[in-house]
């Protein structure tokens, strides 16, 4: 991925002739895949007969009509040609190589407890539909890819969506993922997460660009810079928020320069991100993000929010417009008490808008403090797998 640059949305042989008298056997040319000459054929005469006296040469058995043909390399009247044959009794037998799929026994619920007493009986249709969610975060894709968490609301969820889904993405998908702090404005993505032995942030990386872009580089260089999740298996690049905004100013090269950097280490990046949406930093962003995500709470504000964001962006080039079409809307409970009927009536409110809408439910290990995966009760995991999930059908 060009890095200086936005980047642009993405996504024979003639048939057998009759050959001339005088040309190669049919052999000696190459003959199309799927394609047939059934009508061809080779009359054989001496240009020689009748030139000379001598006697007939002595007469011997005839061969089997075609022999001579097949011999020579030729095609004889109603012989088929020899590849369509290969190829007709190689697709007819059955390849030693095929194997069959065989589904592992029920781990969950009572189907599991069965499978642990040595009677092994098939998984629940929601252990399969896990199972599927687990298979799509645990995918690698060729190139890294960049999912950007955003609402122009503070409050909206989008640091724990950040942290939430690189967990996920980490542990079902294994190493090589990144959490970036893209924040003008006192980003908290540090607080909520575990701090290295070092207090850097990517101030102090930015300086050293160009040596980590460098051939002499290595990927342990980085660790100097990045705060690694001892427990959730993923990497954090902290801003400043100790700092004011003036005194940590980023700009557009800068935001091209760090996903350079981060794109060379890393298969994933996830981006926490500001609220001003017309701050260039957040705009640069935009343009290295493959797939979106709009984080929002049952609040009507935070909901209208990421709403008209996407509105926006559709408004701003082609491939803006794709991002909010294809983007993948996360629905926190951030009240205990709201009712079901807020988180539905949301969740039906961005079906409308964005590819796909997950709801995760209320939990009390993702208000204060550190947040963790395994920290958090079963459905709540579950829900941020499925949301893994969704945002990993996209990339």
């Amino acid at each position: 991925m060009d890095a200086a640059a936005p980047i642009d949305a993405a996504p024979s042989g003639a048939p057998n002739g009759t050959a001339p008298h005088d040309a190669l056997p049919a052999a000696d040319h190459p003959v199309m895949r799927d394609v047939r000459d059934d009508g061809a054929s080779h009359d054989r005469t001496s240009s020689d007969a009748g030139r000379h006296s001598a006697p007939p040469p002595t007469a011997v058995p005839p061969e089997p009509a075609g022999v001579a043909d097949w011999v020579r390399g030729e095609q004889a009247v109603g012989v088929p040609e020899a590849e369509p044959v290969a190829r007709t009794r190689r697709e007819g037998r059955a390849s030693f190589l095929t194997q069959v799929s065989v589904e592992e026994p029920a781990e969950h619920g009572f189907r599991g407890w069965l499978t642990r007493l040595g009677l092994p009986v098939g998984p629940s249709e929601a252990e399969r539909a896990e199972r599927a969610d687990e298979r799509d975060v645990s995918q690698h894709w060729p190139g890294p890819r960049t999912i950007s968490i955003v609402n122009g609301k503070g409050g909206a969820g989008k640091t724990p969506s950040s942290v939430l889904l690189s967990a996920v993405f980490a542990q079902f998908g294994g190493a090589g993922v990144v959490a970036w702090d893209n924040n003008q404005t006192r980003g908290t993505l540090g607080w909520r997460t575990e701090k290295g032995p070092h207090d850097a942030t990517l101030l102090d990386l930015l300086p050293r660009a160009d040596h980590l872009l460098g051939p002499s580089a290595q990927a342990a260089d980085l660790a100097r810079y990045v705060h690694h999740q001892t427990r959730d298996r993923y990497d954090v690049l902290r801003s400043k928020p100790m700092a004011m905004a003036n005194e940590q100013r980023i700009g557009q090269a800068d935001v091209d320069a760090i996903h350079a950097v981060l794109s060379k280490y890393y298969r994933l990046i996830i981006i926490d991100s500001g609220n001003d949406e017309s701050d260039p930093m957040w705009q640069r962003m935009i343009d290295h993000t493959d797939q979106l995500v709009i984080a929002t709470t049952t609040r009507d504000d935070h909901a209208e929010a990421g709403a008209l964001l996407l509105e926006g962006l559709a408004e701003r080039d082609g491939r803006s417009a794709y991002l909010a079409q294809q983007a993948v809307a996360v629905v926190s409970q951030a009240d205990q008490k709201a009712p079901a009927e807020e988180v539905r009536k949301v969740a039906a409110g961005y079906e409308t808008i964005a590819r796909e809408v997950v709801t995760v439910p209320f939990d009390p290990g993702m208000v204060d403090g550190h947040l963790r995966y395994g920290a958090l009760r079963p459905a709540t995991r579950r829900a941020w797998l499925a949301a893994g999930a969704a945002v990993a059908r996209g990339l």
